[in-house]
């Protein structure tokens, strides 16, 4: 369970513990904060993974299953609203043993031994709609 504490008005911290799924845990306290737009930002580890490569030509996501314990390099990423609630955006970079990484949309990680997740809230609403072109869910700024 993941310990939560504010560092500021603006930013929280996250503590993710073992077994702990990140973006069901991130979209739960962004439930509860009632949070409208935020940037993330974490480093930690993973012990499995789910990845995404858009494909542009077929205008779908290609998941790719990282099976793996991992180290989370880069995990980036916003929270947004939208009709159905708040939305994580988040794009990682895993490292692997032996120094290789692979990278992408964050489907899925299930955390192992933690994750250290920095959620700094804005008082603006960032919300998401549909793009026509691409079929995504995109900040739409009025």
């Amino acid at each position: 369970m993941a310990a939560i504490k504010p560092l500021d008005a603006a930013t929280t911290i996250l503590v993710l513990d073992t077994g702990d799924d990140a973006l069901e845990t991130l979209l739960a306290f962004a439930l509860e904060q009632r949070i409208t737009a935020a940037k993330l930002q974490a480093i930690g580890a993973f012990r499995d993974a789910t990845i995404a490569y858009w494909n542009a030509e077929t205008k779908q996501y290609e998941d790719i299953a990282v099976r793996e314990q991992v180290e989370v390099l880069s995990f980036l990423g916003d929270l947004t609203s939208s009709d159905s609630g708040p939305k994580v955006h988040v794009h990682v970079t895993l490292g692997r043993r032996g120094g290789n990484t692979i990278g992408g949309h964050l489907r899925r990680g299930i955390v192992h031994p933690t994750l250290e997740l920095f959620v700094t809230r804005y008082d603006a609403v960032l919300r998401r709609a549909k793009d026509p072109a691409t079929g995504l869910d995109l900040i739409a700024l009025p």
